[in-house]
């Protein structure tokens, strides 16, 4: 006799960092539990489960998300970046930024790192020359457990130099 399990699924197609993910998940089933049981990407790290620290952030569809707000079957044809799909120039391991953040010690820990890198890979296409203000302002929107903050805004004005582009002046860098 069948055991009756109450669990329904639903299939999902999703690219992720490039690849065609199809996988059958419960509808409850958060993306950030999504990228990090079922394809095993732990770059994407749950901290607060209500999407104030931004350490879950990806991008969908090149917009920085929260993957603890979000279900796995809102991802559907969909396209996903986590923080492994970042992609290094031809001849280098690390992003340029990752590079940026090894250089000016702005890992931290490492915990909230990959959710930063994925907010400041958009914001960062969108203005590529940012204030330090407004580093600062989008940082806002995460927190560092060793509130190195300090570090994180020199590791992107350290990319934004390294990148050909100079700050603004006037942003008090």
């Amino acid at each position: 006799m069948a055991v009756e399990t109450g669990r329904q699924e639903k299939e999902i197609v999703v690219e992720v960092n490039g690849r065609q993910q199809r996988r059958a998940v419960e509808p409850r089933l958060l993306l950030s539990d999504f990228l990090r049981h079922e394809l095993g990407l732990t770059g994407t790290h749950v901290g607060c489960e209500h999407g104030v620290c931004g350490a879950c952030t990806v991008l969908m569809d090149g917009q920085a998300v929260r993957s603890c707000l979000i279900f796995a079957v809102q991802a559907h044809q969909r396209s996903l970046t986590t923080v492994e799909g970042l992609e290094a120039p031809a001849g280098r391991q690390l992003h340029p930024l990752q590079e940026a953040f090894r250089e000016k010690h702005g890992l931290q820990c490492g915990f909230c790192t990959p959710g930063i890198l994925m907010t400041l890979v958009p914001f960062l296409q969108e203005n590529p020359r940012p204030a330090k203000e407004e580093i600062r302002r989008l940082l806002s929107g995460h927190l560092c457990r060793c509130t190195g903050y300090l570090k994180i805004v020199e590791a992107v004005q350290e990319y934004v130099a390294g990148s050909g582009r100079e700050a603004r002046s006037g942003d008090g860098a």
